[in-house]
């Protein structure tokens, strides 16, 4: 039997039936995720996007008086989107003024990037030392610099403590700057 959105979003709010939320979401995943593509441009980030939106929509949507589910749940993705666009744009504005101040290389509030204010001639140099590094401070530094993700999900993703992830990614930066720092002498 075909249920309305309405229907689906009573029975979830009454008996906190996540099924009825399933049906209710998987009829609009397909505009959830288009919505993340439009906005995010990458289809990874996008996926995503459409997992971490429908999590938030199991506390949301008690909480609110919903009219027209379709547009409710177009504006909630809009604005899911805007703030992971905004909180991106935060990152790059931390290691702008981090790399303007490269004195706290090692420990402070800002995202790092793994190149120090080292010359590096190109990509290559940065892609060969990252090969170098053991396989968790590799993986580390890939998901943390070139996949954006915090020390959190970096600890889930590799089963370990945030501490460790922490610390492979100091170890992996000095081992970075080191090779590269090799790298710039023999050019000279």
């Amino acid at each position: 039997m075909h249920r309305s959105d309405n229907e689906l979003i009573n029975i979830f709010c009454s008996s906190g039936n996540k099924e009825a939320l399933g049906v209710l979401f998987e009829r609009y995943m397909h505009l959830v995720y288009g919505v993340c593509l439009k906005y995010l441009k990458n289809r990874e980030e996008a996926k995503d996007a459409v997992i971490q939106i429908f999590e938030k929509l199991i506390s949301e949507i008690p909480k609110q008086k919903i009219e027209n589910f379709h547009s409710w749940l177009h504006v909630v993705t809009k604005n899911f989107c805007l703030m992971q666009l905004r909180s991106q744009k935060s990152v790059n504005e931390k290691f702008t003024n981090w790399y303007n101040d490269s004195e706290n290389f090692m420990e402070n509030g800002y995202v790092l990037h793994p190149v120090d204010k080292e010359e590096a001639s190109n990509d290559k140099d940065i892609e060969e030392c990252i090969s170098r590094l053991n396989e968790e401070q590799k993986e580390c530094i890939l998901k943390f610099y070139f996949n954006n993700k915090c020390y959190r999900d970096i600890a889930d993703e590799m089963g370990l403590d945030e501490k460790k992830v922490k610390s492979h990614l100091q170890n992996a930066k000095r081992n970075l700057k080191l090779c590269l720092e090799k790298k710039n002498e023999k050019k000279d």
